[in-house]
């Protein structure tokens, strides 16, 4: 079998997605002649690899991209690396209507720190929370399976508690307002005990700065219950002199608007 046998063997199974060490065990060649086979490939666009050893088929609509888009690999490059993972923040947002500004890069949340990844024109970044695997998802439909999509309830909490990978707390409360009628206010409560109780103060700061109080109630006694120091809403400025909120045990010391 040569390569180009095994690789269409692959799409006829429906597979776009194949490790290094699969072909050569397939083609029954050594390492290095599989390698300079695939390297051919890939020179010519039909192969790219956005991870060492693995790799992606690229279909002729996306040899311009140089590379299939990310919602369509990274469950299988997921898999590949043994990692538990999600679509989260702005990526996420997308799959509820709620991404006023599309990302630069697709957003991934994993367990571990990863390092970004660039193939042809495909961007992902990899976010770290160290509890994503408790973290509970939806399944989304891609023309090469399903993915992993943080909940409506999940993303609020992570666009609050990453907003620098929201692009700002002015686009993390746009998405949150946007997102506002997909949000449970018992499953937010539940989330909140899966993340930093100075999250659920800015989450439900920002919800009723938007008008949605219903959501935030249960976020109010959850804070007034653990009693937290007070937080600034901006953790990178300064909040000398700022009064805090005490609903929320909060110090506004950043002006907040929704860009809708």
């Amino acid at each position: 079998m040569n390569l180009s046998r095994y690789i269409d063997g692959l799409l006829e199974q429906g597979s776009f997605c194949f490790s290094g060490n699969e072909a050569a065990l397939a083609l029954g060649s050594g390492t290095s002649a599989t390698r300079a086979a695939l390297r051919r490939l890939r020179h010519k666009g039909e192969l790219a690899m956005p991870f060492r050893g693995f790799y992606v088929i690229v279909p002729p609509e996306y040899r311009q991209m140089g590379c299939l888009p990310a919602n369509q690999f990274i469950p299988s490059l997921m898999e590949y690396l043994k990692e538990s993972y999600y679509a989260g923040i702005l990526s996420a947002g997308e799959f509820y209507g709620a991404a006023h500004h599309r990302p630069q890069a697709f957003q991934v949340v994993t367990e571990h720190s990863r390092s970004g990844i660039v193939c042809g024109s495909v961007k992902v970044d990899f976010i770290k929370r160290k509890n994503a695997a408790m973290m509970p998802t939806r399944e989304f439909k891609t023309p090469r399976g399903y993915l992993k999509v943080s909940t409506p309830e999940v993303t609020a909490f992570d666009v609050v508690g990453y907003p620098h990978h929201a692009g700002g707390l002015d686009n993390a409360v746009t998405v949150l307002s946007e997102l506002a009628e997909s949000l449970d206010a018992e499953k937010l409560i539940a989330i909140a005990g899966l993340s930093p109780v100075t999250w659920a103060q800015r989450l439900g700061y920002l919800l009723e700065l938007i008008g949605e109080a219903e959501s935030a109630g249960g976020l109010a006694s959850y804070v007034a219950e653990r009693k937290p120091v007070p937080t600034p809403l901006s953790p990178s400025r300064s909040y000398h002199g700022v009064r805090q909120v005490s609903r929320w045990r909060l110090l506004p010391n950043e002006k907040v608007s929704p860009d809708i």
